[in-house]
């Protein structure tokens, strides 16, 4: 096993545009609070892990401003702990990252299909007809991105996710049910993180939109036409029907919905388990 690569705090402070308060010593991991080693940098970024920053072993915190801080520990003084941490844990990643570019052998990109040379398709891939990937793009194993689909630059495609698919559309007749046939497009914009198993379906006439900055978790669907604006954040099974039109840096809690044709407005939070029924 190769040796952990180590730090001086003064990096990670300019790294994270902390200000460091103590001395210049070198750490080697990030650790939780409670798992933190003499050799950790850790953070608090909630005040009920208060109580343990007496207790842990970490020769470095992260904290806010306001935080009370004690002698013979090292701080890294931040006004976002949590977004430092964020930023740290690309420094410590010691796993293979994706080398751009790459297209795995077992892909499959139909031809009239246009693929930006910077970006990483896994194994698996499934790429279909009249489909447009961006640069820096990341397509992770087994996504099938199914047809008339548009990707911005720099997104994040977890494995398994399928975009693109039929929406859910049939008139019903006394026969039974008509399908509609799905005629529109999947528009994802730039910097778009989408997670594990999701589903995106294309319009019917008009496209489905995913806005730039939108973060999406695991096994999130979202239904034909809908719109989700910029900065929109939805945690694990929640689903969105469709034709609603979702709001800029809207925040969903898990195994939330919002039923189909409405209307929600900018900076709105939804808590877990929640299903939206009018427009808000």
């Amino acid at each position: 096993m190769s040796k952990p690569k180590s730090f001086r705090l003064s990096e990670l402070a300019s790294i994270t545009g902390s200000k460091l308060v103590g001395n210049d010593d070198l750490v080697d991991n990030i650790a939780t609070i409670q798992c933190a080693n003499k050799t950790s940098i850790t953070f608090v970024a909630n005040k009920k892990y208060n109580h343990l920053l007496s207790k842990t072993s970490a020769n470095a915190v992260i904290v806010e401003k306001n935080a009370e801080i004690s002698n013979g520990k090292n701080f890294l003084i931040s006004e976002n702990p949590y977004l430092a941490f964020a930023k740290l844990t690309k420094v410590f990643k010691t796993s293979r990252t994706k080398k751009l570019p790459f297209i795995h052998e077992t892909a499959i990109i139909d031809k009239s299909s246009v693929i930006d040379k910077n970006v990483y398709i896994g194994p698996n891939i499934f790429i279909g007809p009249n489909c447009n990937i961006g640069s820096g793009v990341v397509i992770n194993a087994n996504v099938s991105i199914v047809e008339n689909v548009s990707i911005g630059s720099n997104a994040y495609i977890d494995c398994g996710s399928v975009l693109g698919s039929d929406g859910f559309g049939f008139a019903s007749s006394k026969n039974g049910y008509e399908k509609i046939e799905q005629l529109g497009g999947l528009k994802i914009g730039n910097n778009v993180h989408i997670g594990s198993n999701c589903t995106i379906d294309r319009g019917t006439i008009d496209n489905t939109e995913i806005h730039d900055g939108v973060i999406l978790d695991n096994q999130v669907h979202i239904a034909h036409n809908v719109v989700i604006q910029k900065n929109s954040a939805i945690a694990a099974c929640c689903a969105i029907a469709g034709s609603s039109v979702i709001g800029e840096n809207f925040q969903m809690g898990g195994l939330s919905g919002v039923l189909g044709h409405l209307e929600i407005c900018n900076d709105v939070k939804v808590g877990a388990h929640t299903l939206i029924t009018k427009k808000y």
